[in-house]
């Protein structure tokens, strides 16, 4: 069954168990998006979509537009071609972690998912399921290169290793990627899913820099991607210590866990769904709630780093919320270089199919907005 097909199934299926226990809908979703990605990922493209007049040059690479996947989108790469195809500005793979992770079951439902469709979001407690960094980069050594459509990676410290050797592990699985020939690395800072803690932060940084920046035997991009959670007072510190560690980037994004915030944007329909999963099962919120938060500290950041004018070319990412075309535009407008989506992707997708990308980058602006 096509993957479209599922996704107009669900839709039709969304009232029939809306009056279900909280836990029964969950466990449904749960199940539906796992059927929904093995469609999916046999759901080739068969056209393909070359954007005009929207590409980013970072870093010395071409970006074809600017906006791309987000990590836990391709965990294991499977999508490469997929995204390649639809139009996407470039490709990002994970996060993956260097040992190889079944990820979470929680009140015994396999990869807790659950989407709330009146509020654009969904909440999610996967746990960083994948293949392993030795896998995953033998993977993307096999990828047939496309000009044009840079490959990232996203990896993280893997909280399965003792603690005492997590950072070796870590630059173990960086140094594989590089080998294999991806273009920039995403190191994840912001997992909600999983115990990785936020203490020791730039212990963690300072060991990256000197055992991986200092040695990279070609200019391969880092970048570190924070919480949507982060508090703006924090920039000035976090963007400070990847200036002088000779970090190349930062994406502020992922999921929150900020869950008072985003419950007033959830529809009040779907707030006892959105209470059960946020009080049982935990993980992280993520679409249309984020996207003023996203706008906004990425705004920060990029004002921050105007004003520090570090030596080395420095980018700053945005992921959270992006779901029109108008949502790139406030990006630019605010200076963000790159934009990656997640649960946008997916409310398009469920509308436009494989043309995704070509439909998002052809909508009508509202009227008043400049045009890209």
């Amino acid at each position: 069954m096509k993957s479209t097909t599922l996704l107009a199934l669900e839709k039709f299926a969304r009232p029939l168990i809306s009056p279900l226990h909280p836990r029964t809908i969950i466990s449904q979703y749960s199940q539906g998006r796992q059927k929904f990605l093995k469609a999916f990922e046999q759901d080739t493209p068969t056209t393909n979509f070359v954007p005009l007049d929207l590409s980013q040059e970072l870093w010395g690479m071409n970006f074809i537009t600017p906006l791309m996947n987000a990590a836990g989108m391709s965990k294991n790469g499977e999508l490469y071609n997929h995204f390649c195809m639809q139009g996407a500005g470039g490709f990002l793979g994970g996060t993956s972690t260097w040992n190889r992770r079944e990820g979470n079951t929680i009140k015994e439902i396999y990869l807790p998912f659950v989407t709330y469709p009146l509020s654009g979001a969904a909440s999610n407690c996967l746990g960083l399921p994948n293949h392993g960094d030795l896998i995953n980069s033998q993977r993307v050594a096999s990828f047939q290169k496309v000009s044009d459509f840079p490959i990232g990676w996203s990896l993280m410290i893997s909280p399965d290793i003792m603690p005492e050797n997590q950072l070796l592990y870590l630059v173990r699985g960086m140094k594989l990627y590089q080998r294999a020939g991806v273009d920039f690395l995403e190191l994840n800072e912001s997992c909600p899913n999983t115990d990785h803690s936020d203490e020791g932060l730039e212990k963690r940084l300072r060991y990256i820099s000197e055992n991986f920046l200092r040695e990279r035997k070609r200019k391969i991009p880092v970048i570190i991607k924070f919480s949507i959670d982060t508090k703006k007072e924090n920039i000035p510190y976090l963007l400070d210590t990847l200036f002088d560690l000779n970090f190349d980037g930062v994406n502020f994004g992922n999921t929150s866990k900020d869950y008072n915030a985003m419950r007033i944007r959830i529809h009040p329909r779907e707030q006892k769904l959105f209470d059960y999963f946020t009080q049982n099962i935990g993980g992280g919120v993520s679409g249309a709630p984020l996207k003023e938060k996203s706008l906004e500290i990425c705004a920060c950041a990029v004002e921050y780093r105007n004003k520090a004018n570090p030596p080395q070319e420095f980018h700053i990412i945005r992921t959270g919320g992006i779901d029109t075309v108008q949502d790139i535009i406030d990006s630019n407008n605010v200076g963000v270089s790159l934009n990656q989506w997640f649960s946008g992707y997916y409310h398009n997708f469920a509308k436009y199919g494989h043309n995704v990308y070509r439909n998002f980058f052809s909508i009508p602006l509202e009227k008043g907005a400049e045009p890209f």
